[in-house]
């Protein structure tokens, strides 16, 4: 794990102070989320993706784990955020009208690309090694963006 600390310390600071963000901008926007049938889980989404990022990089900060732990770490954490995110999806794509599911297809498609390197990484760090991690850092980034443009529409497209 030499050399990965600091990457995980900017990780937990970053994603706490984006959630904070986005809980002050969801209580800002609380009654048109509301209004929106698929928008309160779309701030869900955004929330658990970024609580992901916090409790990762808060769990590969702690000292001296094998890399058994670390692997079984992030796949099990990978494996909760993208059962119950593809479970939100579905269902934000279920409640939308037919004319507007393909656009959202789009981020169905993000929120897989943002999740699924996590899982691979926990499969990775488990049969070949702490190598595995390198596919933590584009989860993160990735994860990061997704966050990010669901709270831009939460925050900035709801209001035009």
């Amino acid at each position: 794990m030499n050399g990965w600390e600091n990457f995980f310390i900017a990780e937990v600071g970053a994603s706490a102070a984006l959630l904070g963000l986005i809980f002050v901008g969801v209580s800002i926007n609380l009654t048109r989320i509301l209004s929106n049938p698929g928008l309160p889980n779309r701030a869900l989404l955004a929330l658990i993706i970024l609580l992901t990022i916090l409790v990762m990089s808060s769990l590969l900060l702690i000292p001296a784990q094998t890399s058994t732990l670390i692997g079984t770490e992030i796949l099990v954490v990978g494996l909760i955020t993208w059962i119950i995110a593809t479970s939100i999806d579905v269902n934000i794509f279920r409640s939308r009208q037919r004319q507007y599911r393909l656009p959202y297809v789009v981020n169905i498609a993000l929120t897989q690309f943002a999740l699924l390197p996590y899982i691979i990484a926990g499969i990775i760090v488990l049969t070949r090694g702490i190598d595995g991690l390198y596919w933590v850092a584009p989860a993160i980034i990735f994860s990061f963006i997704k966050a990010i443009a669901d709270s831009w529409v939460l925050l900035v497209e709801i209001n035009r």
